[in-house]
């Protein structure tokens, strides 16, 4: 077993009464999977007070995406959370869920368009009960559009954003992101919608609103300027591997050991430094790429001359001489180097939590840092239910009525 790193926390560097920035707000969050948590997991991490509502006896089904029995995503976007069962599709469930939501800030779901609404929960009930809510609706398509009533995935629409057909390499198939992308995005914008209309409610002591926020929309976006680059080309960014549509060389370079860096000299002052360190000034006169626009039509050959040079050095080698010179070039890394990288300890980019099926949870953390009003960590991801008689507890619901509601399978 590895040595605890130095920025391993114990049990009792949890700070439960930490009051971030958002103390005070209440979330309360019905979504599953990635998207609805990583809202509530921002969210969360600078303070606010998260109620994961989940499913009795099974819970979100992202405690089932498991690495050898742990629920390792579930721990990273569930930590500072706090966990009830509650089937709100059964009146007493729906009753005890607008109880909840009466007092508090912001309300998370993601059910496909028009189901919270079959369930007597759509918008108007509840800003009825809570006029002032932020209301935010994650959906793979949008409330509205045709494609509304579709169920929808990230996979699906990082495939039809756009995104899969610019990702890889011409002679192979377009290549979906081996992470929750789309999700994570989304989940990003979610949490900033949400504070935008809080800051709006706050300013202006205005209503509650509803934020419709897709995966695609969300994924789609991250694209840029690729609609405006289609019309004046006349086409769709091909795949082109590492390589950038806008600048070059940029590249991913193998090295004689084996390992990789990646270059890119995206300022022309960059492209010089280049090729006077790979001990070719006269590049910057040749007529071929002498200007980035030179170099982008050129590109095969100016990265033929990189790569001949890079693979004749190893990565510690490569990464020293371009770093001298001053070009932006940096190793490619796996989760394996990074686990002992200088960076990732200096920065503390990493948090070593204790944990029940661990010795050790790595995770990230808290982004981004604040100067004056950080987040903490507060709590570890809750077991299911864990906060059940805490949270029912104070809207008045003895453990009499919460033991028959237990067994009749509504919490």
């Amino acid at each position: 077993m590895q040595a605890a790193p130095d920025n391993q926390l114990s049990r009792e560097d949890y700070s439960p009464d930490a009051r971030g920035p958002l103390a005070g707000v209440r979330v309360v969050d019905i979504s599953r999977l990635v998207a609805g948590n990583v809202v509530s997991h921002v969210l969360a991490d600078f303070g606010a007070d998260v109620i994961k509502v989940e499913i009795p006896g099974r819970g979100d089904d992202l405690r089932a995406w498991k690495v050898k029995g742990v629920s390792t995503y579930w721990k990273v976007y569930a930590r500072n959370k706090k966990s009830v069962t509650l089937d709100f599709r059964e009146n007493r469930g729906r009753e005890i869920l607008l109880e909840l939501i009466a007092g508090a800030q912001i309300f998370i779901e993601n059910f496909v368009p028009g189901r919270l609404e079959k369930m007597g929960l759509g918008p108007e009930v509840l800003l009825k009960a809570n006029p002032r809510l932020v209301i935010v609706r994650v959906s793979g398509w949008g409330q509205t559009g045709p494609y509304a009533h579709k169920p929808g995935f990230g996979t699906l629409v990082e495939a039809m954003s756009g995104f899969a057909a610019m990702n890889g390499f011409a002679d192979r198939p377009p290549v979906l992101p081996p992470l929750a992308l789309a999700d994570m995005v989304c989940g990003l914008y979610g949490a900033t919608a949400a504070m935008i209309a809080l800051r709006q409610i706050e300013v202006t002591g205005g209503a509650g609103q509803v934020i419709d926020l897709s995966l695609f929309e969300a994924i789609h976006s991250i694209l840029g300027p690729e609609a405006a680059n289609l019309r004046l080309n006349g086409a769709a960014t091909l795949r082109n591997g590492s390589r950038a549509p806008n600048t070059a060389p940029r590249n991913v370079y193998e090295c004689s050991d084996g390992k990789f860096v990646a270059l890119s000299a995206a300022m022309q002052s960059m492209a010089e430094r280049l090729f006077n360190s790979i001990g070719r000034g006269e590049l910057i006169e040749d007529p071929r790429f002498r200007t980035n626009s030179d170099r982008l039509r050129n590109n095969d050959a100016i990265d033929a001359i990189v790569a001949d040079f890079i693979r004749q050095r190893t990565q510690a080698e490569s990464l020293a001489l371009f770093e001298a010179a001053g070009v932006t070039v940096g190793p490619v890394c796996s989760a394996a180097d990074l686990e002992i990288h200088p960076y990732i300890e200096g920065r503390q980019v990493l948090v070593h939590l204790p944990d029940t099926d661990m010795d050790v949870l790595p995770m990230h953390n808290i982004v981004p840092r604040l100067s004056e009003t950080p987040g903490a960590m507060r709590m570890p991801a809750p077991q299911l239910g864990e906060h059940n008689s805490e949270i029912f507890g104070a809207l008045g619901i003895g453990q009499d009525e919460l033991q028959a509601l237990i067994g009749a399978g509504v919490v």
